[in-house]
């Protein structure tokens, strides 16, 4: 029997989040001045110019000027999942509120490199579109649901496989397992999901526990095909108070990437 991967990291907790119902662009109204806040390379902590910020649940985008500053011309209720993505950076994702800008925040962000590949860096909403308010931010979900599994097909390059292989999720919300419950996530006392799961080639290889950003989990070298098509595939929990019929968890997630 295969060992199961339970991840236990901490990460920081999202709730509640408004969308925009357009698409919004905003900037910096002077470079370097003011309450902006600033993306740097993570190597050099120089700021880094030109890249892209996004909330996609609120359908706003904005750019670092020059020196890679900038500021956010909308108002955050709650948290959100904020994109950063600049050529020939991995993309990068964290979970902000409206308190994480109440002070200027500095996010460093790092080069791409040959033992790495993104795999995916948009956003997917799996589920049913059935879930309560008291749901672990809930208020986030505004995409509709592509149903209780996602599926990728992809041939692993860039990548040394005779070191370890993990698999990056940059930021997952909605889960409603034990323990995320038990560490304060959503407010449902009568109700928990099972976790989502992952599996590679069609094999089992961790569960998700809670949400949060940079969650790691290690590819079993044993099934990696080399130069070969590779499958990676997430199935979100089911609702284990709801016998009559299946209730799917809902939750949202952003970004995979492969690195050693």
């Amino acid at each position: 029997m295969k060992k199961i991967l339970i991840l236990t990291i901490l990460i920081s907790f999202l709730t509640l989040s408004v969308q925009a119902s357009s698409t919004f662009e905003g900037g910096v109204t002077a470079e370097g001045r003011g309450n902006a806040s600033r993306i740097i390379d993570k190597s050099t902590g120089a700021g880094v110019g030109g890249a892209k910020i996004t909330l996609p649940k609120q359908r706003y985008s904005t750019q670092t000027d020059s020196q890679g500053y900038f500021e956010l011309d909308t108002h955050i209720d709650g948290t959100s999942i904020m994109s950063v993505q600049k050529e020939n950076y991995k993309p990068y994702t964290v979970t902000v509120t409206d308190q994480s800008f109440s002070a200027p925040l500095v996010i460093g962000i790092e080069k791409s490199n040959a033992n790495e590949m993104v795999v995916d860096s948009n956003m997917y909403h799996l589920g049913d579109n059935n879930f309560s308010d008291l749901s672990a931010n809930a208020g986030e979900f505004r995409m509709a649901t592509i149903g209780p599994f996602y599926t990728k097909r992809f041939i692993l390059k860039n990548l040394k496989f005779n070191k370890p292989v993990f698999m990056v999720i940059g930021s997952i919300i909605g889960i409603d397992t034990e323990m995320a419950r038990n560490m304060g996530q959503n407010k449902i006392s009568n109700a928990f999901s099972s976790p989502p799961e992952v599996y590679f080639n069609g094999n089992k290889i961790s569960e998700l526990q809670i949400n949060g950003d940079g969650q790691k989990i290690r590819i079993p070298a044993s099934l990696i095909r080399k130069n070969q098509v590779n499958e990676i595939t997430i199935r979100t929990g089911r609702n284990l108070m709801q016998t009559a019929y299946i209730d799917y968890d809902d939750i949202e997630f952003m970004n995979l990437s492969f690195e050693n």
